[in-house]
């Protein structure tokens, strides 16, 4: 489904990326492991089309998308999730859902039954739906971020550090949705820095250290392999 063949990526005259080769098939939910710095970000602003790659190429659903601009990636049914969550505080949690709608907005019911999709996931943001995004907590402004993405319906999800600045009981609870979203059909790429939460829903993973990917395999690989457990999990 993507394809990411010796891809660099460079802001002036520092290689944030080097020649990274990573493949996500249709419905697989894979992650990105590496500390802050090692070219996650960075990887996913380049799939988005924020960012344009140096050198290689990128191939989303057989058709090379690298040099895109973002607009024609969200219709190509490639939406990102960034860490940042990049909510409008001010603007109700309805309104900001609608604005993730805006690709589809000429097609007010798929747009009214994607809204729909979107509470029944996070029944929270139903309560809360006339209120301000800003007076959410941590946890509910990420499930708004998600949501948000969702409502443009992408084929690809990128999510990128869901679980960053969230209590345990949270992480756990958004890890589960994210299982979920990606069991309903949405095929995921997960960028994460939490390896032992990320591992336990993946599918596969790359290990992302100073701009290169040193460890690839399966999520039991990954989760047996000596160099992942003391750098990421801890053990």
């Amino acid at each position: 489904m993507l394809e990411l063949t010796d891809v660099s990526i460079q802001y002036g005259s520092f290689t944030a990326v080097e020649n990274i080769n990573i493949h996500v098939g249709k419905g697989e939910l894979v992650v990105l492991l590496g500390s802050n710095g090692a070219g996650k970000s960075s990887t996913f602003n380049t799939i988005s089309g924020l960012q344009k790659p140096s050198a290689g190429t990128i191939v989303f659903e057989d058709r090379p998308i690298q040099g895109a601009g973002p607009d024609k990636i969200v219709r190509s049914g490639i939406v990102q999730c960034a860490e940042d969550r990049k909510l409008f505080p001010q603007m109700t949690v309805k309104e900001n859902l609608v604005m993730g709608g805006y690709v589809h907005r000429r097609k007010r019911k798929q747009v009214n039954q994607s809204l729909q999709d979107v509470f029944e996931l996070f029944p929270i943001l139903q309560e809360k739906k006339d209120q301000p995004a800003g007076s959410l907590s941590g946890g509910q402004q990420q499930m708004l971020a998600i949501g948000r993405a969702l409502m443009a319906q992408p084929k690809l999800l990128l999510l990128d550090e869901p679980s960053i600045g969230l209590a345990p009981l949270i992480v756990e609870q958004m890890f589960e949705v994210i299982q979920k979203i990606n069991q309903d059909g949405t095929t995921v790429l997960l960028a994460e820095q939490n390896a032992f939460a990320a591992l336990k829903i993946a599918d596969r993973g790359y290990v992302f250290e100073s701009g290169s990917v040193v460890v690839e395999g399966t999520a039991e690989e990954l989760l047996a392999n000596d160099r992942v457990r003391k750098a990421y999990i801890g053990a």
